[in-house]
């Protein structure tokens, strides 16, 4: 069995950068990534530009060139793949883990295609898998998606978007561009607070000259292969549809970390417990990092604000050490 100083759990922009820290410092680790480097970012939507400006994206001071000042991403991909290609991380792709157990002072890592162990493991395994499900009748029918990737498959369909955020907005404004009969389910009295300052007078224009229609303070109360059913303050309405993008949110595998014996919080937001100076969760030498540590609050730890916890940790383990 394969032994090493750290073993991080998740190969996304945190969990590389980690991987990298652990390299300069001269410590041994391992990256597993159950899909390709940086999964998450892959399965964004193709024209899907951040937030954020190139600067705040880079990690361990290397430079981060995009043509806009907000990269978008397959420039971010490119980006994150020649970190791992050119400083030859150890990262092993397309290896899910399994299980995770604590023997005295070693931990035992389980995946899909072997075993290992280590002194320390760093869990940086990000929310996108897990999506925040409606509940409604229907959720399940093949017409439904909780994932967008590309405005074409829409061309000429009649879509509902569910969802006040960012991945909802863009897409609806991407569909209707593409020539898709857009109309959006929104549960609050507006579009969201945190959508792009770029984005909001777009699709609040395109709400108001009714190229996009807009239900707010509605729910989804049954989708069916023809229709969907919505929930209004005053009435129920039937919606002719061919399709449905339920772009609500995710959440972390908050199940893995239960798992992994670290305690969560019980109210709704359901924050694992860690220590802000160190990263260290209850269980002694089991690290979080990046957007993990916020449980719920998916919006409270990105890229830009979470690559420090690489450093934080790495300082944390070489005191132990």
């Amino acid at each position: 069995m394969q032994e090493f100083d750290i073993i991080i759990v998740g190969g996304g922009p945190i969990g590389i950068a980690c991987g990298l820290e652990a390299k300069k410092r001269g410590v041994s680790y391992l990256i597993i990534e159950k899909g390709p480097i940086v999964n998450s970012l892959f399965n964004y939507p193709a024209n899907m530009q951040f937030f954020s400006s190139s600067e705040k994206l880079e990690i361990d001071t290397i430079p981060f060139i995009s043509k806009e000042a907000k990269p978008k991403r397959n420039e971010a991909l490119e980006y994150y793949r020649r970190i791992v290609t050119s400083n030859s991380l150890n990262i092993h792709l397309f290896e899910k883990v399994e299980r995770v157990e604590k023997h005295d002072k070693i931990f035992s890592v389980a995946t899909d295609k072997s075993a290992y162990c280590a002194s320390n493991i760093i869990i940086a395994t990000g929310f996108y898998d897990i999506p925040n499900t409606i509940g409604c009748i229907g959720e399940d029918l093949p017409k439904v998606s909780h994932y967008y990737k590309d405005p074409h498959f829409y061309a000429s369909q009649k879509l509902a978007v569910v969802g006040a955020s960012n991945s909802a907005i863009d897409a609806a404004l991407e569909c209707y561009r593409k020539g898709a009969d857009v109309t959006l389910i929104i549960r609050g009295p507006e579009v969201g607070k945190r959508v792009k300052y770029w984005v909001r007078p777009d699709i609040i224009n395109r709400i108001e000259e009714g190229s996009i229609k807009a239900h707010y303070n509605a729910t989804v109360k049954e989708i069916s292969e023809k229709a969907v059913v919505i929930n209004t303050k005053d009435k129920e309405i039937t919606i002719e549809n061919d399709f449905v993008l339920a772009l609500t949110g995710y959440m972390p595998n908050f199940e893995f970390l239960e798992n992994l014996g670290i305690t969560l919080s019980k109210d709704e937001k359901r924050l694992p417990t860690y220590n802000t100076d160190t990263m260290e969760s209850n269980i002694p030498r089991l690290f979080l990092a990046g957007v993990i540590c916020g449980g719920m609050e998916t919006h409270k730890w990105f890229i830009e604000n979470s690559r420090i916890h690489a450093p934080i940790i790495l300082d944390a383990i070489l005191a132990k050490k």
